[in-house]
């Protein structure tokens, strides 16, 4: 009996006894505090911990796991692996390992992207990064250099879709997303590759035998090039890394941003054992944000740089916990509100406002004057220009979501968002950029749904029968067994949401588009201005329009045809400035090859450049050079640049003579270099040294 047939009979006997069949958590549980789901009850938590009332009276569930091998789910990706590689399985104890996996990660890869992860370099999104380089990697090590994916991800969806039919639903996105990810890692090893190559070879030339820290961690951290990968490459060309080194940058990396979070999450104190005794003597906040701008609070606690202070005076920062506040804590993608505490002997800013821990919410407050202590009781008001911008943001961001779904499909889910007054980022999975006519229909759906004036509506409802109307919720965020729907013209946008809205689609004002960018393989942002700073951008966009039509001496609607008009002259002028440096190249090879010297039967041409002409003109003076070299005579042209650079080129006789242009770089370089046998280059030269090296050349070929 296969996999989706014991989970289908086990569902079933319970059911038939009264039990609810509850559907499998997503991989990426909205609980904070897994990264994944790693137990089947953990989406029961909530009803075993008496957060919530469970939904039903007896339930039964089949968790997804991800560490499952030599079954029906998994099996297949191996042995089209092994297929692929041309290895087989029990073979080889160090393929085997490879091969599984490359088979689990393949398969996890794809839940997770079944349920909404996409890769990224946070969190969830970096796991899953991992996850599918790895299995490249481990592709790569079996000797399959070829893409990998296309040929392993349908693999695995054919055997996971007799259990989880929304792989097969969503396997458009799901693969564009993996095989976006793939092309990209393919990209960074080739990159990554040339940066490691040269900093060996520096080490070497240098008399060491060990790669530095820093060196490593620059390849990880900015080139995203595996740790793994830097030893197995470095140890090829018998040179070790400094891993200690490495890992001592990685720890420091993390904890800086550890601290950040910490101190961020709490409003500025990185430590939250005081904010739990507060809560626990207290009990939650009584938030008001949803109904109120201001409310009369008592100061419960204060906590500067130090813990828990009785007061605060001018010029103070600290964290302030009231009963109750009309404050939103930053959350959902929305920035938190902005306003003022006051009171008989304080005025406050609030600059900050976040939930440390549920149900907990804290201010970060600058003492603008007299002084705050606990116990005391103040006016706390929301800056009611900064909601309304708040709410318009926020608005508009699931008004463009929307949008965007209308004009790409439902494939351009939102994986991430932020938005404050007059400014809203949107990201979503995509692969390539938005043309200029594809932008412009997002941004005119959106605006017309304001011009619609479509009405924002909230509702309450349990989290089942959200789903079941089609809400869209992130998995990032935790929910409740009641959640908060809001539905910007009914179906046209309904979304799990808890920030703060307008009442009609109208109040957002306008949705400008100003920026649409990458942000890691297979995902795009979106960026905009709303509501009068949507309308100042508009405003500065007109502003430049005009001045360019000054400066350009024409109208407006003739600036496409006139500025093209002008590159095209400017392009001219360029072809024209690339031809007379062609001839002026083909003269001085002329010049150079008559005063070839023999070397052992080799007619060789060496002579530099400047520093300025770079590495490209080297190559085609070289080439230049050889093709004015006598047929069917060996000849060798060598070229050097101010730069350091040297680059080799051979004829067909030279060849036919058993010369090799990359071998003579590296002969002459110190093993650095490279390229083909006919045309090679390498660089790291020292400017004194270039015209001894050069010099070597007919001494290197006439001693073969």
């Amino acid at each position: 009996m296969r996999t989706a047939g014991i989970r289908q009979r086990f569902l079933a006997y319970f059911a038939d006894r009264g039990h609810t069949v509850v559907p499998s958590a997503p991989l990426p549980t909205p609980d904070p505090t897994p990264l994944f789901v790693n137990a089947g009850m953990v989406p029961f938590k909530p009803y075993f911990t008496g957060e919530a009332a469970p939904l039903w009276q007896r339930a039964t569930s089949v968790q997804k796991c991800v560490r499952t091998l030599d079954i029906d789910k998994t099996r297949p990706v191996l042995d089209r692996a092994a297929d692929l590689a041309g290895v087989r399985y029990g073979a080889d104890a160090a393929s085997d390992v490879r091969l599984r996996v490359v088979a689990d990660h393949i398969r996890t890869a794809l839940m997770l992207l079944a349920d909404g992860t996409a890769p990224g370099n946070e969190g969830r999104g970096y796991v899953l990064r991992r996850i599918l380089r790895r299995s490249v990697r481990a592709m790569r090590q079996l000797g399959f250099h070829d893409r990998a994916l296309p040929e392993l991800l349908p693999a695995a969806r054919d055997c996971m879709a007799p259990s989880y039919p929304e792989v097969v639903e969503s396997f458009a996105r799901i693969s564009d997303q993996a095989y976006g990810e793939e092309d990209a890692f393919r990209a960074t090893l080739k990159q990554g590759t040339t940066v490691l190559d040269t900093a060996v070879a520096k080490v070497k030339d240098e008399g060491g035998r060990s790669l530095p820290g820093a060196q490593a961690f620059l390849l990880h951290d900015t080139y995203g090039f595996p740790i793994d990968l830097t030893l197995e490459m470095a140890a090829e060309q018998g040179v070790e890394v400094d891993r200690d080194g490495f890992t001592a940058l990685m720890n420091a990396q993390r904890e800086r941003a550890r601290a950040d979070a910490r101190a961020r999450k709490s409003g500025g104190a990185a430590d939250t054992t005081a904010l739990r005794r507060v809560l626990d003597a207290h009990g939650p906040t009584d938030w008001r944000a949803w109904d109120t701008l201001t409310t009369e609070s008592r100061v419960l606690a204060l906590l500067g740089a130090e813990g828990p202070a009785p007061v605060a005076r001018t010029g103070d920062l600290v964290t302030a916990v009231l009963d109750r506040t009309p404050f939103y804590a930053e959350s959902g993608g929305q920035d938190s509100d902005a306003g003022l505490l006051s009171g008989a002997s304080v005025e406050a800013e609030v600059v900050d406002v976040q939930r440390p821990l549920p149900g907990l919410v804290v201010h970060q407050v600058r003492i603008t004057a007299g002084e705050l202590a606990v116990g005391d009781t103040v006016h706390a008001a929301v800056d009611a220009e900064w909601r309304l911008g708040a709410r318009q943001a926020h608005s508009g961001t699931h008004i463009l979501h929307a949008a965007l779904r209308e004009v790409l499909g439902p494939t351009a889910l939102q994986s991430g968002s932020y938005n404050r007054p007059g400014y809203l980022r949107l990201d979503f999975p995509w692969r390539g950029a938005l043309s200029p006519a594809v932008r412009s229909e997002v941004e005119e759906a959106a605006n017309r749904a304001l011009r619609r004036d479509l009405p924002v509506g909230v509702r309450w409802m349990p989290l089942p029968e959200a789903k079941e109307l089609g809400a869209l919720a992130l998995f990032d965020e935790t929910y409740g067994e009641k959640v908060r729907v809001v539905e910007i013209g009914g179906a046209w946008s309904r979304e799990l949401c808890g920030g703060t809205h307008v009442e009609h689609a109208s109040q957002v004002g306008t949705v400008a588009l100003t920026s649409e960018s990458s942000v890691g393989a297979g995902m795009r942002r979106l960026e905009a201005a709303v509501g009068i700073e949507g309308f100042g951008y508009l405003a500065r966009e007109r502003d430049l329009v005009a001045r360019v039509a000054e400066q350009v001496n024409a109208p407006r609607a003739e600036l496409p045809e006139k500025i093209a008009g002008l590159l095209d002259r400017l392009k001219a002028v360029d072809r024209e400035n690339v031809r007379l440096k062609q001839q002026a190249t083909a003269a001085r090879a002329a010049g150079l090859a008559g005063g070839m010297i023999d070397a052992n039967g080799v007619q060789v041409v060496t002579a530099t450049v400047t520093a300025e002409d770079g590495a490209g003109e080297a190559r085609a003076l070289a080439t230049a050079v050889r093709d004015h070299l006598p047929v069917g005579t060996p000849g060798a042209v060598g070229i050097g640049t101010g730069a350091g650079v040297v680059v080799i080129a051979l004829n067909k006789a030279a060849r036919a003579a058993g010369l090799n242009a990359a071998a003579l770089v590296k002969q002459l370089l110190g093993g650095r270099g490279g390229g083909s046998p006919e045309l090679a280059q390498g660089g790291g030269l020292a400017a004194d040294r270039l015209a001894d090296t050069l010099a070597e050349l007919p001494r290197v070929i006439g001693g073969r």
